[in-house]
């Protein structure tokens, strides 16, 4: 019973970042919201930062989780430009990861910037981005790759705030683009044998396996 109230809270947190942003959102708003006391939120969470910090790992989990078994069924989703086209469509069902990755809240960056797993995530994205290269997923001619990646797929989820013609597609039209690009771009001519694929994502699998463990201890954790 208790988890499943802790998941009530997270899901009323939820809906009332993505309907007034983290700085206006009070413990008070999310227990009326949760139909609970505001106590109990604290039996809980003793601050809304760790509320938030909860609610924002369960979000990554399930993110996570998702792309994973993915990849367990097409170890091909490895190759950059099929993973981030995947992630940029299933991100479009999570708007609490919206909200973060477009910057809606820089409040929630700074948090999650600032809490005890960032060194491991850091060292996870450098891995991935490591056997991205090492297993020849990338092409290792162009600047500033790891730049150059991260630059491209961001401008992807930014853009509709920038120009109001890109919401004219749909979500799919835009994975599609998105991986066109990355593959043209970013990718080598000739891709990878498939047992070289194989083994990269088997390795990527490892690698996030990892960090959802620590994850999934933390949500529940205060």
């Amino acid at each position: 019973m208790t988890k499943e109230r802790a998941d009530r809270i997270l899901d009323a947190a939820a809906e009332l970042l993505v309907q007034l942003g983290y700085r206006k959102v009070t413990i008070e708003d999310i227990a009326q919201r949760a139909g609970i006391g505001k106590g109990t939120v604290y039996l809980h969470w003793r601050t809304k930062q760790q509320l938030f910090e909860a609610l924002l790992l369960r979000e990554a989990v399930a993110y996570l989780e998702t792309l994973l078994a993915q990849m367990r069924r097409e170890p091909a989703t490895v190759l950059p430009h099929r993973m981030l086209a995947f992630s940029f469509v299933d991100i479009q069902d999570r708007p609490v990861l919206r909200v973060l990755i477009t910057g809606d809240s820089r409040a929630l960056q700074g948090m999650m910037a600032d809490r005890p797993l960032h060194s491991q995530e850091l060292l996870a994205t450098t891995r991935m981005f490591d056997l991205m290269v090492g297993h020849g997923l990338l092409r290792d001619d162009v600047p500033n790759l790891r730049y150059a990646l991260s630059a491209l797929n961001g401008g992807f989820y930014l853009i509709d705030a920038l120009d109001p013609q890109a919401g004219e597609l749909d979500r799919r039209a835009k994975a599609e683009t998105l991986a066109f690009v990355v593959r043209h771009a970013l990718e080598p001519a000739t891709p990878p044998p498939d047992e070289e694929i194989a083994t990269a994502a088997a390795e990527f699998i490892a690698v996030f396996e990892d960090l959802i463990r620590p994850y999934r201890r933390l949500i529940y954790a205060s």
